[in-house]
């Protein structure tokens, strides 16, 4: 089993900044991708980041520019930093991992979510 701990989530005000941090931890052999989803209120969980385990990224078109995500291999961890954080930002944001177990099965892991509110 995989277990996954998010952090950094909270009030913040239009125009500013955090950083979510997601660490995987438990029987992992390696991780492919990581990612960053979030769900707003009465919508669908929505793709906000992704990263390959070579360090390939992708964007949804609603944060490019504003958002980098990057990993710590060492740690098993991933972060999303969000700048200049608009009101249409606030979600619950979940931390999404493709993990390989000894036997080289891949299997998607969930955090709990983290909130993420911005005021106007």
């Amino acid at each position: 089993q995989v277990q996954l701990v998010e952090s950094g989530g909270g009030l913040v005000q239009a125009g500013g900044s955090l950083e979510l941090s997601c660490a995987a931890s438990g029987s992992i052999f390696s991780i492919d991708t990581m990612a960053w989803y979030r769900q707003a209120p009465g919508k669908q969980r929505d793709l906000v980041a992704s990263i390959t385990s070579g360090g390939v990224t992708n964007y949804a078109d609603s944060v490019k520019g504003r958002a980098t995500i990057s990993r710590d291999n060492a740690k098993n961890t991933v972060y999303l930093q969000m700048n200049s954080l608009k009101p249409d930002d606030t979600a619950v944001y979940y931390c999404n991992v493709r993990a390989r177990n000894w036997r080289l099965n891949a299997i998607d892991y969930w955090g709990k979510g983290t909130l993420v509110t911005v005021s106007s």
